[in-house]
Formats: C-alpha cells, structure tokens, sequence
C-alpha cells in the first residue's frame, strides 16, 4: 500500500493545507482584506475642507474595497491629534489616516510631536489637490490684496487672518504673505475649517487662508467674498480670482493636497490593494467633478511618489519655518 494514502497520512496533510491557508488568509494583506470595516480618520472636524474631500471619495472607497470606510472626525492641534491616534494603531490595514499636507508642515513648527511624520507612516497615496483662498468678511473694505496690504502697512499689526489651525497650509499662506509683504498681522488659529469660516462670515476675524472646498460654497452664495488663491495657476473652481503672484505678491506658492497614510510596517499588499483602489476612484468621471466643484483636482500615482512630496515637503517647511520665526509649543 502506498504509505500516502495512509488514512492518518491523508488526515495530516489535509490539516496542514487547511492551517497554511488559514494562516495565509489571517495574516494583513492576505487575499480577504479587508475582512471588516476600515476606520478612515480624518484629523479635522466635520465641514472643513479635508473632511470634505474625503466624503466624496468615502462611498466609491467602500464600493471598491466591499466593506465599510467610516470616517472618524478627530479634529485639534492642525490634524495632530488624529494623526497620532494611527500612528499608534496596529499596522493592519484597518485604520488610515486621510490628511492634508499639514501633515509635512506640523514636524517644521511643533517641536514635541509625539510621533515622526517621516518613520511612522507609510504613504499610500495622493487624493487630490487644490490651492488654499484668501477670502474676506463681505464688510470687510479691502476688495484686493494690493488694498489689504496698504491696510496693514497703514495700521500695523491692527488685522487678523484665521486659519483651520497652527500648521496647516492656511497658516502657511498667511505667514508667507506677511513676509513677502512685509506687514505684521495676527493669526488666529482655529480648530477646522468650519468653525473658522463661520466666524469670518460673523465678522469675528476679517479674512481667513483655508482649502477652497470649505469656503467654495459660501463665497458663491455671497457670503464671504474670494481675495486671492495661494498657487501659481488660478483655480478652475474660480477662474476670476486672482493668484497671490498675479496680485503682485512675487515667490509665494503654497499648494495643498490630500492624502491617505497607514501605519508604518503595514503590509505591502494592504498599502498595494488601497492604492489601486485610490487610482481607480479620482479617475472616475463623477468623483472628478465633484472635486472639481470643490476646487481640487483628482491626483493618484504611486506610493514612492507621495512619499518624495513628503520628503521634500518636509524640508521646504522647516526652512520657511525658521525664515518667518513660526514655532508652536
């Protein structure tokens, strides 16, 4: 008799594939992720402009992956609270982080971050881009940066700008603006951009720097009104307001992005599966021009390039950082 056709030979190795692919299929990454829900963390609060973009491409994330993406709102201290909720996570593939690019701006001005942008994350990939606006209280009477700028030098340090919070782009932008216009104005950071838009609409605080998809509807509806936008190119989303360098303000360039991290150690096939299913969706004809109404545009691309916007990123702010004396304990 053939000694593998034994009954206990035959019942050995049965169980052994079985717990090979048993153990295949537990282990992150294999070919049943996701098997649960991903939790998406969103370190801003509902309404800002993050938690906006990642709404749109939340239902087509879950479509494509076959389980639940539920958006977690962990807004406070530009995105660094969030952050570092799955920068402790397990590297599993189930929570993600989906950010903005204060994610390369918060290591150049917050000097104790309890985690390290650069060691533990690992990039996925880019989302989508779009540049922050200037926009202004409607009673506010400068109608132009150039008249702003005259404000400010004729009355120093009496404005004040808003921002979605201490590094995030919008802080950025203003602190830019005060050193190429050498005008002294005082940021008021808040904790998304939500409530900084409401308060600017109120008159609380003139003019606020934040992501176009947080202010986009109500500077169509009249109730904020658009002063500049901070990139080279004029956004499509208002094709009439001008850039800051078109307003004169020469070398200023900020530009804003979305994307989604996982822990670092996360398994390739896990970061590989989320990428293609990032790819896929700001391709998609509707998900475009829902980002474009928002103005922003459908990225993607590869892990490795976001992970080389993040590097040089990281470099560029820290030197913008020290020029301007921005530094948050």
């Amino acid at each position: 008799m053939n000694r593998l056709s034994a009954p206990w030979v035959r019942a050995v190795l049965l169980a052994a594939a079985a717990f090979a692919s048993l153990a295949t299929h537990a282990q992150p990454g294999g070919g049943d992720y996701p098997a649960k829900p991903i939790r998406l963390v969103v370190p801003y609060p509902p309404g800002g402009g993050t938690d906006v973009i990642a709404r749109i491409v939340q239902e087509r994330f879950s479509a494509l992956l076959g389980q639940q993406v539920l958006i977690d709102n962990r807004g406070g201290a530009a995105g660094s609270i969030g952050t570092e909720i799955v920068a402790k996570s397990a590297p599993d593939g189930y929570t993600v982080l989906f950010t903005l690019s204060s994610h390369t701006i918060n290591p150049a001005i917050y000097p104790k971050l309890s985690f390290d942008t650069a060691k533990d994350f690992a990039p996925v990939g880019l989302v989508a881009s779009l540049p922050q606006i200037l926009v202004a209280n409607t009673q506010f009477a400068p109608n132009t940066v150039a008249e702003l700028v005259k404000l400010a030098k004729d009355k120093p340090g009496s404005l004040s700008f808003a921002s979605v919070g201490n590094g995030s782009p919008g802080h950025l932008a203003g602190e830019l603006m005060k050193l190429r216009t050498g005008t002294e104005m005082t940021h008021i950071p808040y904790r998304g951009g939500g409530p900084a838009v409401t308060d600017v609409m109120g008159g609380q605080v003139p003019l606020l720097w934040v992501s176009i998809p947080a202010a986009a509807q109500f500077v169509k509806a009249g109730k904020l009104k658009a002063l500049a936008v901070s990139t080279t190119q004029r956004s499509a989303a208002f094709p009439d307001v001008p850039t800051m360098q078109e307003a004169g303000i020469a070398d200023f360039d900020v530009d804003s992005w979305y994307a989604v991290f996982v822990p670092a150690k996360t398994p390739q096939p896990v970061i590989d599966k989320l990428n293609r299913v990032i790819n896929t969706v700001v391709k998609e004809p509707e998900i475009r021009e829902k980002l474009l109404a928002q103005g922003s545009e459908g990225v993607g691309g590869t892990p490795e390039q976001l992970g080389k916007v993040v590097a040089t990123e990281l470099v560029r702010w820290h030197k913008l950082a020290k020029e301007a004396g921005i530094k948050v304990d």
